[in-house]
């Protein structure tokens, strides 16, 4: 298996879990955590192949992806009722999901021959995008809107990422340090509570 594929089932597994981490507040049954938690781990990923036009989505052909969803979303919602977490626990988890999601999707854009300003969207887009359809579902504002630094992360880690794939630095090694950069960026603004500036 490749590095890419490795880290894209990673990511699936870690949205799953923060997602029913998440859900678990809303008060819902087995079956709609596991619908919510497959839906935000493979929702941003499905975005990028449809814009990429890069059909069918690599979830049809490959059901893997939906499985590890499922499995992680059953595990994660019956140890949750057995070992209490602090209410905000998944924000940690949340961010390494990012990281993993922002640069594969980045990557599979660049391997498209994408321009590098559409794959850094691209990038963006597969990292938040599994987040946002989360917090729909669970009939909340999505996360992006309403929290510290979170997509500006993203596209900081995709921007690198870009940068050291165009100076032919090994992939492993550009692939880490732009996962690095977005997890620090993103914990660091949840710990002094940094945004951007608002609308009011």
């Amino acid at each position: 298996m490749s590095l890419i594929y490795v880290l894209d089932l990673c990511a699936v597994a870690i949205c799953a879990i923060t997602t029913t981490l998440e859900a678990r507040h809303r008060d819902l049954d087995l079956f709609g955590v596991l619908v919510i938690a497959v839906i935000s781990g493979i929702g941003g990923g499905t975005l990028r192949d449809i814009l990429l036009g890069r059909l069918p989505v690599y979830w049809i052909h490959d059901p893997v992806y939906v499985e590890v969803g499922l499995l992680a979303g059953a595990l994660t919602f019956f140890l949750g009722r057995k070992i209490a977490l602090p209410k905000n626990f998944f924000l940690i988890p949340d961010a390494i999901g990012l990281a993993l999601f922002t640069v594969i999707g980045t990557s599979v854009a660049l391997k498209l021959e994408a321009p590098w300003l559409i794959a850094a969207l691209m990038g963006v887009i597969t990292g938040v995008f599994g987040g946002v359809l989360r917090d729909i579902l669970c009939n909340q504002l999505p996360l992006i809107f309403r929290t510290d630094i979170y997509a500006t992360a993203s596209l900081a880690g995709a921007l690198l990422f870009i940068a050291l794939d165009a100076y032919a630095l090994n992939q492993a090694a550009a692939m880490l340090c732009a996962m690095s950069t977005i997890v620090v960026i993103r914990l660091a603004a949840i710990h002094w509570h940094v945004q951007l500036p608002r609308l009011k």
